[in-house]
């Protein structure tokens, strides 16, 4: 796998790229020291992934993320962060990250996170998910509610579980053997009953229920 690697501290570059250089099925093709170098190393070297520190120069790494998805060849991206707030996490996913790592677990999680990515499913430090838990408890409980997974049929799990792993309504109607209109169906009840709006808020949820690590 070819891997671009944008962080403007040399020094975690040069540990980012010594970590992948233990596999030998990773190569990295080009380092960005900004945002906007990034952008343009992705363009012209077509990497499979793209590992991006989110507090970038010229261009955050959350819109590198999203200016790279626009690529006749966009990457997978894995988010760098020094945050765990669940608004830094949304604004991640929502521009196309598909993992998204704290900086101090790097070595414990990048290797897993490309495995992850590679084969379509997010990744998550787990610190991030037991915070992203941690969170979710407690909003229900100010809120006095209680979780509403118990109100989806047993195909609105399997929707949910599909989507959450990267798959589109297309390939889940296919997976599943169903017509696309009922996938969209079961789409829009399961994101009704659980009070989700967009797919980053299926990812999040399904994270700290467990269905997807």
């Amino acid at each position: 796998m070819r891997i671009l690697v944008a962080d403007d501290h040399g020094i975690v570059r040069r540990g980012v790229k010594s970590l992948l250089e233990t596999a030998s099925d990773l190569v990295v093709v080009a380092e960005a020291a900004d945002g906007l170098e990034a952008v343009r190393l992705c363009e012209e070297h077509q990497p499979d992934i793209l590992i991006v520190d989110i507090g970038m120069p010229k261009l955050n790494g959350i819109d590198v993320a999203a200016r790279a998805q626009k690529f006749e060849r966009p990457p997978r991206v894995i988010i760098l962060s020094m945050h765990s707030d669940e608004s830094y996490i949304i604004r991640a996913l929502a521009a196309g990250a598909r993992a998204y790592l704290l900086k101090n677990a790097t070595d414990e999680d990048l290797l897993p996170a490309i495995r992850a990515v590679a084969s379509g499913k997010p990744f998550f430090s787990p610190a991030v998910t037991a915070v992203l838990v941690e969170d979710y408890v407690r909003r229900l409980q100010a809120r006095g509610l209680t979780d509403s997974y118990h109100l989806l049929t047993d195909r609105e799990k399997e929707v949910l579980q599909l989507l959450a792993e990267g798959r589109s309504n297309k390939e889940v109607a296919t997976l599943l053997d169903l017509g696309l209109s009922t996938v969209e169906t079961h789409r829009s009840n399961l994101m009704q009953k659980l009070n989700l709006h967009n797919t980053a808020e299926i990812v999040l949820y399904a994270v700290r229920k467990g269905i997807i690590v």
